[in-house]
């Protein structure tokens, strides 16, 4: 004996008025009570792959950033492992719980049906920045089948588990002020002394040394006339003693020195913290020493 088709909860296609009602009250909730976040979804760079056994590409990109309201369940604190120290040095395990309209996110997001594991969402809050770690879309904590709604789709909401994101020089070029800058200062910088030459270098344009791009390129991220300096982040190639050009300035300036520097500060205290860490240990510990456990 079938159901009987006058409480069907469970449509095959179609969605009831409450079931609407229930959806429209939940993103009005979460655009209330919720916050702003910026959805970066990850591309694969033209000639990389991705490992599907280990889920990592050779080079990560996020090109893109998307502004949407999202629900964070940490009310308290980072859930997580928290600080710890290992073998490997500091380690800041955090992590964040967050839950998104389905119907939100499909509006908000181009291209995407859901959340991908992988992606980041920069959380201005504390600005940070975190990867999706998981996408939970039939839990309790998502209102589980609350009134139905159609098969395939019975949840208002994706649950999100994310962890601190760790950088290691991903592209993250947005086009979002807030986003790029935040980033900008925690890639490894080269300076490069410049002499003598002509115009100015702009802040975030693409410098470059030979014809066209060809041999070296990086974007300017500090120009210091007074100082005679030019810093440069994200550096693809080599940089030598030859001119530098401005590829939006025509700036063109010779050089006498290229050097990298050390990091000051990063997006990421436990890189950080293990710069520290290994500052102090190499008071206590000898590393020139070959063979600790017998002769050679």
């Amino acid at each position: 004996m079938a159901t009987n088709p006058f409480f069907n909860h469970f449509p095959a296609a179609n969605f009831t008025s409450e079931q609407l009602l229930i959806e429209e009250l939940l993103i009005e909730s979460i655009q209330q009570f919720g916050m702003d976040v910026y959805y970066l979804p990850r591309t694969v760079k033209s000639g990389n792959s991705i490992d599907y056994i280990y889920g990592e590409d050779t080079l990560k990109e996020y090109l893109s950033a998307h502004l949407i309201e999202m629900y964070l369940e940490n009310v308290i604190g980072m859930d997580g492992e928290g600080d710890f120290i290992s073998k490997f040095g500091l380690e800041i395990r955090d992590e964040l719980s967050l839950l998104v309209s389905r119907r939100r996110f499909t509006d908000s997001i181009p291209n995407l049906i859901r959340p991908l594991e992988g992606d980041l969402i920069y959380v201005p809050l504390v600005q940070n920045f975190f990867e999706i770690t998981s996408v939970e879309h039939e839990n309790d904590q998502a209102m589980f089948y609350t009134l139905g709604k159609g098969r395939g789709g019975n949840v208002y909401v994706y649950a999100l588990k994310l962890k601190q994101f760790v950088f290691s020089s991903e592209i993250i070029s947005t086009g979002v002020e807030e986003v790029d800058t935040q980033i900008a200062d925690h890639y490894p910088r080269t300076r490069i002394n410049i002499i003598s030459g002509t115009g100015n270098f702009i802040t975030n344009e693409i410098v470059y040394q030979g014809t066209n791009l060809a041999a070296a390129t990086a974007k300017a991220i500090i120009y210091s006339t007074g100082s005679n300096y030019l810093d440069i982040i994200r550096v693809q190639g080599s940089f030598t003693s030859a001119n530098v050009k401005g590829y939006s300035s025509n700036a063109n300036w010779s050089t006498n020195n290229v050097s990298e520097m050390e990091m000051t500060s990063s997006a990421f205290e436990d890189v950080i913290n293990n710069y520290d860490i290994q500052q102090e240990s190499d008071l206590i510990l000898d590393f020139s020493e070959i063979n600790p456990f017998g002769t050679p």
